[in-house]
């Protein structure tokens, strides 16, 4: 992230509702031209701080900068509002044509009519609908609104765009298609964006950098690949597509390895922690290799296990095989490779992994999850 001044920072953000505390942020910046994608299962606090930002809703307690200028007091509402764009889960569009809705924020603004048509024209053919702009709003299907409020956005050249689960209730095609559109024109504008979403590909698919919630707390930031690779507790290892988080216990520590126990089975992991402490294992899917085996083939190798197939699921281009190995373990099969391998449920195979692709949470550092990847 640029060293520059944040557009965003947040400093000691806290909401109550009912006496509870919903949302507890002690700090939290986003840096010029950044797409800062916040995931989280519902009622984590996303979209509570999404409209603490946009100031929709007062915080209980704290301070929001915009640019270093602190809203309220050294900026306006009024004109911190106007260098927003804002686009919720429904499109509410008005009761006009596309065209007249796309404009509506030009409009309001008191441009003239021959600045408006250049703009809005642009807007439209950057998202698809310019065959649509003398439609009805109320005559679009649920892609076509979504792509109407998302280029009233852009019409009005805001300084940032803040998004909440806007592709939410679309179909895999429409949304594939419009997460596309919206990632190419962010690279094109290099707008600053906070996006809300509990959908972790459409996060990784957009982001600059990433926050993981839950509780109304930021558990994590940070690029993608770091927060998928190096989660910092077993929530942020679930939520972020580990599914195999085992609870283990030093026996070993080599130079720059370890070798942890798992239900009498020894792993070797990349981490410095000392013999008899207590650490959480996270493996993912990707990472591990499967091959069938003659049965009593004996496995050899680090990190390679003999296990049973307990359970294999479609999941369209490739499958979840789960294996129970003295402990779940769960890897990912192209499904080309599944025939090729005669992996079927009761099977014996062999699943191997390297000592890089575990990562090494120390115990203390976990928030208490269940041992994950249990065979169901």
């Amino acid at each position: 992230m640029s060293t520059s001044l944040p557009v965003f920072e947040a400093k000691d953000l806290q909401v109550l509702r009912g006496g509870s505390l919903i949302l507890n942020v002690p700090h939290f910046s986003v840096g010029e031209g950044e797409i800062f994608v916040l995931i989280g299962p519902n009622g984590a606090g996303k979209s509570t701080l999404l409209q603490a930002l946009s100031a929709l809703l007062k915080p209980s307690r704290g301070e929001i900068f915009f640019r270093g200028r602190k809203i309220g007091a050294d900026i306006s509402v009024l004109q911190y509002r106007r260098r927003l764009a804002m686009i919720l889960q429904e499109p509410l569009l008005f009761d006009t044509t596309v065209y007249n809705n796309v404009a509506s924020g030009l409009k309001i603004r008191r441009m003239k009519k021959e600045e408006i048509e250049p703009i809005v024209r642009r807007a439209l053919e950057r998202f698809g609908i310019a065959h649509l702009k003398d439609r009805s709003a109320r005559t679009l299907s649920g892609g076509e609104a979504r792509r109407a409020s998302i280029a009233r956005a852009f019409a009005t050249n805001p300084e940032v765009l803040l998004l909440d689960e806007p592709f939410s209730a679309l179909d895999p095609i429409m949304r594939e298609a419009l997460i596309e559109d919206l990632a190419q024109v962010l690279r094109e504008t290099r707008i600053t964006t906070i996006f809300v979403t509990h959908d972790r590909a459409e996060a990784f698919r957009l982001a600059t950098r990433v926050g993981v919630m839950n509780g109304g707390e930021i558990l994590q930031t940070g690029s993608c690949e770091e927060v998928m690779n190096h989660p910092v507790n077993e929530f942020v290892a679930s939520l972020v597509g580990v599914e195999t988080i085992l609870h283990a216990e030093v026996t070993q520590r080599n130079s720059s390895t370890l070798i942890a126990s798992v239900s009498g089975q020894d792993i070797e992991a990349v981490g410095n922690m000392d013999p008899g402490e207590g650490v959480v294992l996270c493996i993912r899917p990707e990472n591990v290799t499967l091959w069938n085996t003659a049965p009593g083939d004996p496995a050899s190798g680090k990190n390679t296990l003999r296990g049973k197939v307990e359970k294999i699921t479609s999941m369209g281009p490739y499958h979840k095989v789960r294996l129970n190995c003295g402990f779940p373990l769960v890897a990912y099969v192209p499904t080309h490779a599944l025939t090729a391998l005669h992996l079927k449920e009761g099977a014996e195979a062999l699943a191997s992994f390297d000592a890089a692709a575990v990562h090494v949470i120390r115990r203390a550092m976990g928030v208490g999850y269940e041992q994950k990847g249990r065979l169901s």
